[in-house]
């Protein structure tokens, strides 16, 4: 059967299991377990651009929107929008003539690396070097790359040495040794030339040159959809508070290797969604929007863009609460601006602290990490919530369900819900 054939057939078969799955599911509890799980599963893509998969999940969440009882204001409860996205669809091998590593555990394709299938000579640079020479005075043939082993640097030199390898990496083949935890991310550019982040432990010893076979396709036009469902008041209201969680993430690095993203962000749509059938059941004083945003993780584009094009006038929000790692908790929540909100921190805190559910509520500052930012810029109060717990599983392929433990996912729950109750 042809690819695509395949990829369609599959889809479909997702979405109308999705939808028996939602409709048998209401009209008893949200089982937030089974619908993490269900977002992390590999039908899902890892929920990013290879195969459709953050369409796929997508197309998931607005069924579910539509079987709670969430009624659109958008077509379908879709907000489309547009981007450019670098991808790596297929093959991804990299091998020694001693060593095949393995894509997520041993090696990571830099987001911005183009494609490539050949052999390379490696020439190694040590970073005292690497930080005294000119990008003009490096000179390599067509079949040669740099080896930089980057173990063992103090931040500061760290740093230069990244940055040095950022701008390297237009005009050289690079691979970068590491003593970090690998952690992926995506990206909207594409270099000239390959780029390989490789744990130093991969290698019984270092090489002096190296098979790539890696599939890159850079998509110039990647169409993704903000999904949003309205709750009315119990009464007419003028004011509508945000609840938000992003629900894309990495997606696949090669046909075999995809990112579940099951704390980040399957934990906070699941979230998202509990919240929304127990405000269906009682609603508000206010009028609540649920937004899950598409586009998080290549820059918050889907939030930038309903910042930009709101189907509901900014200047009604009260409020704006953003749901993000969700599947922890054993050691309290953090709260993105509250030092912005004092008077929304000090009910948060006074809500935890009458009914003894979080271990610690801890403040911070403004920061550009998530899906509130643009929002706080246009003027919109906002939290960004997210949990802390010993899961230290970000942006690699143990971001699995079996990881999360739920450890405060009631007990916050409870205290959102009354959170979002007290606000005058």
């Amino acid at each position: 059967m042809n690819s695509w054939l395949n990829y369609a057939v599959d889809m479909q078969t997702i979405l109308l299991l999705s939808l028996f799955l939602s409709f048998s599911s209401w009209g008893q509890e949200f089982n937030y377990r089974n619908y993490t799980d269900q977002l992390c599963s590999p039908g899902f893509q890892g929920r990013g651009y290879v195969n459709a998969g953050d369409s796929i999940a997508g197309e998931f969440i607005a069924q579910n929107f539509k079987a709670i009882g969430l009624l659109p204001i958008t077509e379908n409860y879709f907000q489309p929008f547009e981007f450019s996205v670098n991808t790596f669809p297929g093959d991804m091998l990299v091998y020694t003539d001693q060593d095949t590593l393995r894509p997520g555990i041993d090696f990571l394709v830099a987001p911005t690396s183009s494609g490539v299938h050949g052999k390379f000579l490696l020439i190694q640079f040590s970073c005292s070097k690497l930080l005294s020479i000119k990008q003009q005075d490096i000179r390599l043939t067509e079949n040669e790359a740099l080896l930089i082993d980057l173990s063992g640097l103090s931040s500061d030199t760290l740093s230069l040495v990244k940055k040095k390898l950022n701008e390297l990496a237009l005009f050289f083949p690079i691979l970068e040794l590491s003593d970090k935890k690998l952690t992926w991310s995506v990206s909207q550019d594409v270099n000239k030339y390959p780029y390989l982040i490789i744990s130093k432990e991969a290698f019984k010893k270092l090489p002096t040159e190296i098979h790539l076979d890696i599939d890159q396709k850079h998509l110039e036009s990647h169409v993704a959809k903000n999904v949003i469902g309205f709750c009315p008041a119990k009464r007419k209201a003028k004011k509508t508070l945000l609840i938000s969680a992003h629900y894309d993430h990495l997606g696949r690095m090669g046909r075999d290797t995809y990112f579940p993203g099951a704390n980040d962000n399957a934990s906070g749509t699941a979230m998202l969604l509990y919240l929304a059938e127990q405000l269906l059941a009682k609603p508000l004083k206010y009028n609540v929007l649920f937004v899950a945003f598409a586009g998080e993780e290549i820059g918050l584009l889907g939030s930038k863009y309903m910042s930009l094009h709101p189907p509901l006038p900014l200047e009604d929000l009260r409020f704006m609460l953003n749901l993000d790692i969700m599947g922890s908790g054993e050691d309290g929540i953090t709260v993105v601006n509250s030092t912005l909100f004092p008077k929304e921190f000090d009910l948060l805190k006074s809500i935890n602290a009458k009914k003894k559910l979080l271990k610690e509520i801890k403040p911070r500052g403004p920061a550009a990490n998530s899906d509130h930012w643009y929002f706080t810029q246009a003027g919109v109060p906002a939290f960004f919530i997210y949990t802390m717990g010993p899961n230290k599983h970000y942006h690699d392929i143990d971001d699995r369900y079996e990881a999360l433990s739920f450890a405060a996912f009631d007990e916050l729950n409870n205290l959102l819900f009354r959170f979002l109750k007290s606000i005058k």
